[in-house]
């Protein structure tokens, strides 16, 4: 992603991104100005507010299915619902492509948890291991 990678906070709960259970993400100026980007060269979803990098969603393609496997936030966007944002238009892009997910990042499966809506996203052989009811 551009700008420096090293002062991302990888999440691993849904409290790293918004200090709380929240992950519907947030409302207000910001709501409008994210855009999210394939950097299909690196693997990274990329979110963008004002045109500055915000955060990022790691990926890999097995197929027609892509493994979500970590999601980043810089510390400046923290707390303002962007990880949330970012997974739920990551995962409706998949949903509009006709692909599958699997969840292996802790943080996109607690999200996934607490939106049944995209359950029909996750690919029924392998959903990942953190998504409620199935696997591990």
């Amino acid at each position: 992603m551009p700008g420096n990678a090293e002062n991302m906070v990888t999440l691993t709960s849904p409290e790293h991104d918004s200090g709380g259970s929240n992950l519907s993400g947030a409302t207000g100026h910001d709501a409008e100005d994210l855009v999210i980007t394939d950097n299909s060269e690196l693997g990274i979803y990329e979110a963008a507010i004002g045109g500055r990098t915000a955060a990022g969603l790691v990926y890999s393609r097995v197929g027609n299915r892509v493994v979500l496997s970590a999601t980043s936030v810089f510390p400046e966007f923290r707390g303002r619902g962007v990880a949330g944002r970012l997974v739920a238009g990551v995962l409706d892009e998949l949903r509009v492509q006709g692909k599958t997910a699997t969840v292996t990042c802790p943080f996109t499966a607690a999200f996934v948890n607490s939106h049944p809506e995209y359950a029909d996203v996750l690919d029924p052989v392998f959903p990942g291991p953190h998504v409620a009811g199935h696997g591990s």
